[in-house]
C-alpha cells in the first residue's frame, strides 16, 4: 500500500519543530522541560501555591532589569549619581526600567515571605522536604542581602547614610565584625571602593548564587512532588492509606507451641 505524502502543513510543522527535535536528541532538555510544565500535581492545590511562581517571575524580571540599567549605570563615586539620572530622564523608558527594578526588589521579598509562610503554614518543610525548606531560606537571606548592596549604588545622600548605618551594624558584631565591616568598606571609611565592591556583589556574586539556588530549589521540588493543603487526606506528614504491613514473625510474633522440631 503506498504511503500518504505529507500536506503542506504537516511539512511546515515538522519544519518548525525539527531544532526542537534536534536539541531533545542530543540534550534531552525538551523533554525535560516539558514534564517540569506538565508533570502531574494534586488536585486539591490552591492559589496559595503559586507564590513561589510568582517569587520566580519577580527575580526573572529583576535580573532582566538589572541587566538593561547595567549597560548605562557607571559605578564611580563620580558617574553613578549622574548616569542614575540620565537613565530616568533622557532614556527612552528608562523611568519604567529603574522603577520596575527599584519596586520590584521590595516586590521579591515579599512573594518570598509569603510562599515561605505558606510553606510553613501548610507543612510542606516536613519530611523528605526539609533540604528544600533550607534552600528556600538562604535564598531569602541572599535576597535581602541583594536589597541592601544595591541601596548604595545611587550614590545619594539617603544610599550614603543607609549604607553608614547598615555596614556600622555588622562592624559591631562580636569577632569577625570589624573584620567584616573593614571588607564591605574597602578600608576604614565608605568611599569609591565600596561602592565597587557592593556593585560587584549586587551584579555578579549573589544574583548567581540566587541563581543556582533557586534551579536546586527546582529540582527538589519536581524531584519530591508538590504537597497537599493540610485539609487534604493527602497532606504533609498524614499517614498514606494501603494495605497493612506483612506480620512480623520471630521474637516478635513467636510462632505456636507444639511446633518446635525433635
Amino acid at each position: 500500500m503506498a504511503r500518504r505524502k505529507p500536506g503542506r502543513r504537516e511539512q511546515l510543522l515538522k519544519l518548525a519543530l525539527y531544532p526542537l527535535d534536534w536539541l531533545e536528541e542530543r540534550s534531552g532538555l525538551v523533554g525535560g522541560v516539558k514534564y517540569f510544565l506538565f508533570r502531574k500535581v494534586p488536585g486539591d492545590i490552591s492559589w496559595g501555591h503559586t507564590l513561589g511562581s510568582a517569587a520566580l517571575t519577580a527575580f526573572i524580571v529583576q535580573a532582566v532589569t538589572g541587566v538593561i540599567l547595567a549597560f548605562y549605570y557607571k559605578p564611580d563615586p563620580n558617574s553613578a549619581y549622574e548616569s542614575i539620572r540620565h537613565i530616568t530622564d533622557d532614556l527612552t523608558l528608562g523611568w519604567l526600567v529603574r522603577g520596575m527594578h527599584k519596586w520590584g526588589a521590595s516586590v521579591f521579598i515579599i512573594l518570598l515571605f509569603l510562599h515561605m509562610g505558606r510553606v510553613f503554614l501548610y507543612g510542606a518543610y516536613k519530611y523528605p522536604r526539609e533540604l528544600n525548606w533550607i534552600v528556600g531560606v538562604l535564598i531569602l537571606v541572599l535576597g535581602m542581602m541583594e536589597g541592601f548592596f544595591g541601596y548604595l549604588l545611587p550614590w545619594d545622600e539617603t544610599a550614603y547614610w543607609a549604607t553608614v548605618v547598615g555596614v556600622n551594624l555588622q562592624a559591631t558584631g562580636p569577632f569577625v565584625g570589624p573584620f567584616l565591616g573593614d571588607i564591605l568598606r574597602g578600608g576604614s571609611e565608605i568611599g569609591p571602593d565600596t561602592l565597587a565592591r557592593f556593585y560587584s556583589l549586587h551584579m555578579l556574586v549573589l544574583p548567581g548564587a540566587i541563581a543556582g539556588l533557586i534551579g536546586l530549589h527546582l529540582y527538589l521540588v519536581v524531584r519530591l512532588g508538590v504537597t497537599s493543603p493540610p485539609w487534604s487526606p493527602t497532606a504533609a506528614g498524614r499517614p498514606q492509606p494501603g494495605p497493612p504491613p506483612p506480620a512480623r514473625k520471630g521474637l516478635v510474633a513467636p510462632g505456636a507451641r507444639g511446633a518446635r522440631k525433635r
